[in-house]
């Protein structure tokens, strides 16, 4: 695991895999794909590997699933 190697102080690119991810360009955080907040590496807990996207909490990948058409929109 690299995640927290060379830390910088911009948006991180990073390649999310199956239970892990790995940082591809240093940096502090990643934005989510649905809201566009800030997280922070050391919180990032939700992300799509198929999509290569991060999200800010459940409710955000919940959101990602509803507009790809993988689960029913549930509003």
């Amino acid at each position: 695991m690299n995640r927290f190697e060379g830390h910088g102080s911009g948006e991180a690119k990073i390649r999310y895999l199956d239970a892990d991810f790995q940082v591809i360009t240093p940096g502090s955080h990643v934005r989510c794909a649905v809201t566009g907040e800030i997280i922070p590496l050391d919180e990032l807990k939700y992300w799509s590997v198929m999509r290569q996207e991060a999200y800010v909490d459940v409710n955000a990948s919940v959101t990602a699933d509803e507009r790809a058409g993988i689960l029913p929109t549930q509003r």
